[in-house]
């Protein structure tokens, strides 16, 4: 019998170094999945050792998320990146629904044998357009998605080349690979945060303005990206869908 929504079991992966945002992007997947805590289980990589087997890890699991890592590039070699890299391949192989937002979308692309790179140049902070390619036209998650909307952003390493068998769904002015899903998988990357609206984005630059701040050089500047926050409407529900159509209605 297929779980129905409230009783789907989902696991988040986290490379975060401090609890604060640990525990606000838990925050914003349970808000985008629309999820209670109990349906949420959570390893973050950056404040503890990941599990010594990952063949087992992902048993009793509907579905997979990843999510951001403000302190680390997907191009790292960190003592638990071959963990990550593999339990991504893993659900792969299982055919389990995964879903990958901004560094998460880089390290499904890394772990399947895509390109990542740091490219500052062509950074994306703040709410910035997104469009849709002619091959979303045929995809189930995306299909039904305007052209052109509005997402937010927040990343300086791009996905330069995708995995063998993945279909580039998005792209905008400045880069393509915006978003991608596996051919014949349910596995799905945004570069854009589909976790955050535009109030959890507030939060999230805030907490990383020195960060952030190195690259934009003045005050000024940040206060424009605040100014040009938007809700995202069009993004809002993009993974409750997802694990509706795959998690749910796909294990009927």
């Amino acid at each position: 019998m297929a779980p129905s929504h409230d009783k789907l079991k989902v696991l988040l992966l986290q490379a975060r170094n401090t609890q604060d945002i640990e525990v606000q992007e838990q925050t914003c997947f349970l808000e985008r999945c629309r999820l209670q805590d109990r349906q949420l289980d959570c390893i973050n990589l950056g404040r503890q050792a990941p599990p010594s087997d990952y063949l087992s890890v992902l048993d009793g699991y509907d579905a997979l998320l990843i999510g951001g890592a403000g302190e680390y590039s997907a191009m790292d070699d960190t003592s638990w990146m071959p963990f990550m890299l593999s339990l991504v391949q893993e659900a792969y192989n299982r055919k389990l629904p995964t879903f990958g937002s901004c560094w998460g979308h880089q390290i499904i692309a890394r772990a399947l044998g895509g390109e990542v790179q740091h490219d500052p140049d062509k950074a994306e902070l703040g709410c910035h357009h997104i469009e849709l390619t002619e091959a979303r036209r045929h995809d189930e998650l995306l299909g039904t998605f305007p052209h052109s909307f509005m997402a937010n952003m927040g990343h300086h390493d791009r996905v330069t080349r995708l995995p063998e068998g993945a279909i580039e769904l998005a792209d905008n002015r400045t880069q393509p690979n915006e978003a991608f899903r596996l051919k014949d998988r349910p596995m799905y990357g945004t570069q854009f945060h589909s976790e955050l609206d535009a109030h959890r984005e507030r939060e999230r630059l805030i907490r990383y303005r020195a960060f952030y701040m190195e690259e934009l050089h003045s005050e000024d500047a940040l206060q424009a990206i605040f100014h040009g926050l938007k809700e995202t409407t069009e993004v809002d529900h993009l993974m409750f869908d997802f694990l509706t159509l795959f998690a749910v209605e796909k294990s009927a």
